[in-house]
């Protein structure tokens, strides 16, 4: 098979088009016409607390106001540190308003993970969860950043909601200190800027070529870096989207789920931008709640369900222990990690809907592949490629062949969703995009017709969840703690997450070896998902010749010893 065959195309659904047109506008202008088309439609809703497109572009346009009096300009960066909220959305569109940069992080990292990534894209202005703003101005002087602005994620709860968390019982005080934090001294309250005046129309808009995203990714090489999104990267994704459901017309009859975290590239392009280029509702829930998700399903249906295997899970075995029926959801995609067929049968029966598996990654805003929504889906396949999109297997050497149909090989791609490259990492850069193909470092096949599936990882990331996990990363963390001398960090096969960290460490001779110990210091420096679920003591690490530590001699030994 050669890179000009496109062999998928024959299997596309009937109206699929095989290329979207080139995009020539900016994030600004998709949300501001979706205001303009649906303008009394329900654009969010939060756990019942509703928007329409007409105040959202309202919201939009004041924030960005109050953005631009404080100082932030076009190619400024710009940090939001928020879980899932409407004022996450008001503020990513207030910053694109402005042709600001948008770094997402996640709202639940530890000073030291938000450290490296302030360290790495130098953002002066960081808008963030209220709960959090302390961590942010605690962070070095050094850093430069100087205007923080806090969001009291609260407020947009329904008004039966926050008068329920005032109450002096348990439950309520529990909510409230999971929401809620006071507003630190040095910090500017989110609510003042909504008081600016709307925007004036004459203030100048990015242009489709302008970066609007950095997305933090552990990439092909393990350690964490930006990846740089143009408008024109994730519009394109948008459209591609769209263009694998030509049967789904643009309103306010299409429901959107914001499961997944939107500072997630997954979530990020399903629900902050495919989801408003659609006019759709958007189920904004702070995070993944199964009884919050049926209880949204009995008034409001999904139309699509972005999701990864373990919500999938969790999800029907809430429905069968409660009685809440899944019925009247449409379409699940799964993506982040691999997918049990068993699932697919499971959702199927209990939702009347479809669920379909698809392949991305940060670097392609992310969507590459999904499985067609008709019968010739494949349980097991990552899918086609979307439209205007090119893929080929080829060699895992320097001079990357193209191998034929069936054989294995990296996965390399090219089409307008791929990003530009890694923030001041040009060597990086240079390494993953060659000749104008992005490869992926990921084994796979394909086949025949153009079917894709994953066979294994060139790259030593760890998939836990859906949520991608550096060894290199871990590593340092674990070989901070006291008595540990040397360590190497894998991921082993789990059944609920797909793969779970573990540690291997060997410790300074007379050093007590302590996991509950080292679990529990390094809460305090990674995120819950990164901290290793066992750690494993050995006499020596398996090194090459120069010294590297040979992790796949790592995961074998420790898989052998699970047995």
């Amino acid at each position: 098979m050669t890179s000009a065959d496109k062999p998928w195309l024959a299997h596309y659904a009937p109206g699929v088009v095989a290329e979207i047109a080139p995009v020539t506008d900016s994030l600004p202008r998709l949300i501001a016409r979706t205001v303009a088309d649906f303008p009394h439609a329900i654009a969010l809703d939060f756990l019942g607390a509703t928007t329409t497109y007409a105040r959202l572009g309202e919201l939009i346009d004041r924030a960005a106001e109050g953005l631009r009096r404080h100082g932030i300009k076009r190619g400024d960066r710009v940090a939001l540190v928020l879980p899932n909220c409407p004022e996450h959305i008001v503020a990513f569109y207030a910053v694109q308003r402005l042709g600001g940069v948008v770094v997402e992080h996640n709202p639940l990292y530890t000073e030291r993970e938000l450290r490296h990534q302030f360290e790495d894209h130098g953002a002066r202005f960081a808008i963030v969860w209220q709960k959090m703003a302390q961590k942010i101005l605690d962070l070095p002087a050094d850093l430069g950043v100087d205007t923080v602005i806090a969001v009291d994620i609260a407020q947009g709860l329904p008004a039966s909601k926050r008068l329920a968390m005032k109450l002096p019982v348990k439950a309520a005080r529990e909510a409230r200190e999971k929401m809620w934090g006071p507003l630190p001294k040095g910090a500017i309250a989110w609510a003042s800027l909504l008081k600016s005046p709307r925007i004036a129309d004459t203030q100048p808009r990015p242009e489709a070529s302008d970066l609007a995203v950095i997305q933090y990714t552990s990439g092909t090489t393990g350690t964490p870096k930006g990846a740089m999104l143009t408008h024109a990267n994730l519009i394109s994704n948008t459209l591609q989207c769209q263009a694998w459901i030509p049967d789904v017309k643009r309103g306010n009859d299409v429901v959107v789920y914001a499961m997944l975290p939107v500072f997630h590239a997954y979530g990020l392009t399903l629900g902050l931008t495919f989801a408003m280029s659609m006019g759709a509702r958007l189920m904004v829930f702070p995070s993944f709640d199964p009884d919050q998700v049926l209880a949204a399903t009995r008034k409001h249906p999904a139309t699509f369900l972005p999701a990864v295997p373990p919500i999938i899970d969790r999800l029907l075995k809430r429905s069968a222990e409660t009685g809440i029926p899944l019925t009247g959801i449409e379409i699940g995609v799964s993506g982040g990690m691999s997918l049990d067929t068993s699932l697919i049968a499971k959702w199927e029966q209990a939702t009347g809907g479809i669920l379909v598996e698809g392949y991305g990654l940060s670097e392609t805003s992310p969507i590459l592949m999904i499985n067609p929504l008709t019968d010739e889906r494949r349980a097991g396949s990552i899918g086609l490629p979307v439209s205007s999109t090119d893929v080929k297997i080829v060699s895992r050497d320097e001079d990357a062949r193209e191998q034929p149909a069936g054989a294995e090989g990296e996965l390399a791609v090219r089409g307008p969703q791929v990003f530009q490259g890694y923030w001041n990492r040009p060597e990086e850069t240079a390494a993953v995009l060659r000749d104008g193909w992005f490869h992926t470092g990921d084994v796979a096949t394909i086949d025949e017709n153009g079917f894709i599936s994953i066979v294994d990882r060139i790259k030593e990331l760890i998939i836990t969840g859906g949520f991608n996990v550096a060894p290199s990363e871990v590593e340092e963390a674990v070989v901070a703690l006291d008595g540990v001398v040397d360590a190497a960090v894998v991921g082993l096969p789990d059944p609920h997450s797909g793969e779970r960290v573990v540690a291997a460490v060997v410790m300074r001779p007379g050093a007590p070896f302590d996991p509950e110990a080292m679990r529990a210091a390094l809460r305090s420096q990674l995120t819950p998902y990164k901290v290793p679920r066992e750690f494993h003591q050995l006499d020596e690490l398996p090194r090459n010749m120069i010294g590297k530590v040979l992790r796949k001699k790592v995961r074998e030994q420790l898989a052998d010893a699970a047995g």
